[in-house]
């Protein structure tokens, strides 16, 4: 005695299998709302606003995969205050100054910024901010922040609240 499914009946299943798979995108892509935004790459001279956000071209873009403290935050090292948003704006300032910033466009956020991953000639401005220890990984670098971490660079080099949380405590970005 032959026991199984016959071929004409796993073709029926194949298809109602296929059907049901086209059914479910269909209507995901009719009930899932788009926002209609484009995302572009942008190409320019980089204006820094602050250690994670430059503007290009017109457009704000906040690099991708990082978080940096903000301007008026302040970290200490050695039991001193230093200015460590500052100093990531001026290093961002200084990796973005050799010409134009290439960015390449992957979503807009909430605040219609463009999420990119820009570059400056060879550099890769996200990756560096993270790698340099003034910037921490958010989603991406992971390996860059342990190595900054390690060796004590930037803001590991002594205490800081990271700046998700300062942003909260400091009701900004809401």
């Amino acid at each position: 005695m032959k026991l199984g499914i016959s071929g004409h009946r796993k073709n029926k299943i194949r298809f109602l299998g296929g059907l049901i798979v086209l059914v479910v995108a269909l209507l995901f892509r009719f009930l899932v709302p788009d926002s209609g935004q484009v995302v572009e790459d942008v190409e320019g001279y980089a204006q820094v606003i602050d250690g994670d956000s430059i503007k290009v071209d017109g457009r704000e873009i906040r690099l991708q995969g990082i978080d940096a403290p903000e301007g008026r935050q302040t970290c200490t090292r050695a039991g001193k205050t230093w200015p460590c948003g500052r100093e990531s704006s001026q290093l961002l300032k200084r990796l973005a100054s050799g010409g134009k910033v290439f960015c390449k466009g992957l979503e807009i956020d909430r605040h219609d910024r463009i999420l990119a991953l820009c570059r400056a000639g060879k550099v890769d401005l996200n990756r560096q901010m993270v790698a340099r220890g003034f910037a921490v990984s958010y989603g991406r670098f992971k390996a860059e922040e342990k190595r900054a971490r390690s060796g004590k660079l930037g803001l590991w080099s002594g205490e800081f609240q990271r700046p998700r949380a300062w942003r909260r405590e400091h009701n900004i970005g809401r």
